[in-house]
């Protein structure tokens, strides 16, 4: 009996055009009802994992809001409590925030892959003219594949600041300049708020110099992280520009402001160099199992002076494990390098065009 595992190039000959397959790829025929439930209940998993590291969210800003209430009684509870309650408290929000800045990025790839079968599987479902875009569904698996961070540390500190906890520091803020003002007694000149502004040894023109730069700090994160949209977003578009049904809505002059607004993803791309002697049957393998083109090359050992093939290959990070596979089953003796690219224009990646 025939293994039809070591005849991957006739895999797409034995499929019936008839049947019920919706997903026939790299040997796999699912049922349309066997495709669909597998999709339902991955989207459900990654909602529900969004949800925990959401929750996680507002655990970590509860924290802050309940630390700052408790720092604030306690410091106008009693005129004599000294000041350094709500600089402590101050930097414990902030280490608060930089906890919920570092599950906000969690969060962000969960919502990464729901905004892929949102707005490329489901939408497509909903919309008949709305066709889902072709490399979909590679995005996801590089993501699963592959996890990555889609925004960075500084975005996610940003965003957490400007929506929750900016407004924390200025009423922690406010809340210092009042006790170290106005209790036990209020000041009557600048020099006796300095000098009450003091802790221990560190005099108080250090520590008003200290809360000024702090507070200019956070200013400025969250001022220069407001033009970052690495992430999607809860609402926003998964690709700049890339949604057909708003690039044939929109006007052209409209399309290009959001398209330099919106957040813009790219699978990773990859060139790999085969080395083999076998250049025939590695080729037409790859051919028909990753559907890539392939181009040969003569080259010759430095050494050994025996002529040999070169194949180059383009393809993307969901695809080089197929290949190392490939060329190991046609030619074990074969030397590959698969290398990073940093752009590949042409059929089956970006659209070879001049913007």
């Amino acid at each position: 009996m025939n293994d039809t595992r070591d005849e991957p190039h006739k895999i797409h000959e034995q499929v019936n055009p008839t049947d019920d397959t919706a997903w026939a790829y790299r040997g796999y025929h699912l049922k349309t009802s066997d495709f669909v439930s597998s999709m339902v209940h991955f989207f459900r998993a990654e909602i529900q994992r969004a949800t925990v590291w959401r929750q996680r969210l507002d655990t970590t800003t509860n924290w802050a809001v309940i630390a700052t209430g408790a720092a604030l009684s306690i410091a106008f509870s009693q005129p004599n409590v000294h000041h350094g309650v709500i600089i402590l408290n101050t930097l414990l929000v902030t280490w608060f925030l930089f906890i919920e800045a570092r599950r906000y990025r969690y969060y962000e790839l969960f919502s990464y892959r729901i905004r892929l079968m949102e707005t490329d599987y489901y939408a497509a479902m909903l919309v008949p003219p709305f066709h889902p875009s072709p490399e979909w569904a590679e995005s996801l698996a590089e993501s699963l594949l592959s996890p990555s961070f889609p925004i960075s540390m500084w975005e996610a500190f940003g965003r957490r600041l400007r929506r929750n906890y900016l407004w924390i520091l200025i009423i922690l803020g406010i809340s210092w300049i009042g006790k170290s003002s106005l209790f036990p007694q209020p000041v009557t000149d600048l020099a006796e708020f300095v000098s009450r502004c003091a802790i221990g040894p560190i005099p108080g023109s250090v520590v008003i110099g200290m809360r000024i730069v702090y507070y200019c700090l956070m200013a400025m994160i969250a001022i220069g992280t407001l033009g970052m949209t690495d992430a999607t977003g809860e609402i926003l578009s998964r690709f700049g520009g890339g949604n057909e049904l708003e690039n044939h809505t929109k006007p052209s002059s409209i399309k290009s402001a959001v398209a330099n607004q919106l957040p813009s993803h790219r699978r990773n791309q990859f060139l790999a160099l085969i080395i083999t002697d076998k250049p025939e049957p590695v080729s037409l393998h790859l051919l028909s199992e990753l559907k890539r083109g392939v181009t040969s090359m003569q080259g010759k050992g430095m050494f050994t002076g025996k002529d040999r093939s070169i194949l180059l290959c383009a393809l993307t990070v969901t695809e080089v494990h197929n290949l190392k596979a490939i060329v190991a089953k046609e030619d074990p003796q074969a030397f590959v390098i698969v290398s990073a690219t940093q752009e590949i224009l042409g059929r089956g990646f970006s659209p070879l065009a001049v913007e």
